[in-house]
């Protein structure tokens, strides 16, 4: 999205055309590439549960290894009461909490599992020693037994209201952008295509001293308009005869406001 994102700031910036086509289409497809998707997991919940389980799972396996996953992983498990991705024996295909493994973690959850008697209190991390191998009445008051694509799925529909204006306004905004753009491109292309606009093939770079020239007010970027303009263009009305005049908005690259 930081890519987009800045293909579209310079398009603006530089009254880019083919800039800002690429930023409208790209952020078109991901726009509809999202709604594809809210609406496949609308129809097809039970499918897609078992793509986030799969995922989930080999996430679980790397544990250790990604701590990027741990960290979201742990704090969905303490927030949501949950342990794992289906339920807390997702944690089996751990090497390290498998009940086939030799570490002190083996046949065990994190503690991020564990319910917490004492909030506040010192945590206890062997407090899911020897969980995975009974049964879930066992665990009742010791560890969360659901799972977390379960949690998150109860608090989607218990929270339909917040989820809905989160979803709405990731929505919104990237339809902004589209709508935006939209109407610059055009904008763009009305001004390419008026009587006016000014021929390049006039612009006289051979008499310009560029190592002299003014460039006050043309900004870091060198692309801000001035009044007068930077680069002397010939009048056509004059038939190539008479002063150069300056037309408003053109900057040393070129680019026409």
């Amino acid at each position: 999205m930081f890519a987009v994102s800045f293909i579209g700031m310079v398009g603006s910036l530089r009254d880019n055309r083919m800039l800002l086509k690429t930023f409208f289409w790209v952020l078109l497809a991901i726009l509809v590439m999202e709604l594809l998707l809210l609406l496949i997991e609308i129809l097809f919940e039970k499918q897609m549960n078992a793509v986030f389980h799969s995922s989930i799972q080999d996430g679980i396996r790397h544990y250790y290894d990604d701590l990027d996953f741990k960290n979201i992983l742990d704090f969905v498990q303490q927030k949501l009461s949950c342990c794992g991705g289906d339920d807390f024996r997702d944690w089996h295909v751990n090497p390290y909490h498998s009940c086939n493994g030799s570490s002190p973690l083996a046949c065990g959850v994190p503690y991020t599992c564990c319910i917490q008697k004492d909030p506040g209190g010192v945590i206890n991390t062997l407090c899911g020693y020897r969980t995975l191998n009974k049964e879930r009445l066992e665990l009742v008051g010791t560890i969360h037994v659901r799972g977390c694509i379960h949690a998150i799925g109860f608090w989607l529909k218990d929270n339909f209201e917040t989820s809905f204006a989160i979803v709405f306004s990731l929505l919104f905004l990237q339809a902004i952008g589209l709508i935006m753009a939209w109407f610059y491109w055009q904008k763009l292309n009305e001004i390419h295509s008026r009587l006016d606009t000014v021929d390049f093939k006039v612009l006289n770079f051979g008499d310009i001293d560029f190592a002299t020239l003014d460039l006050s007010g043309a900004g870091w970027c060198w692309c801000l308009p001035r009044e007068g303009g930077y680069i002397p263009v010939q009048d056509r009305e004059d038939d190539g005869v008479g002063d150069a005049v300056y037309p408003s908005g053109v900057c040393p690259s070129g680019a026409v406001e």
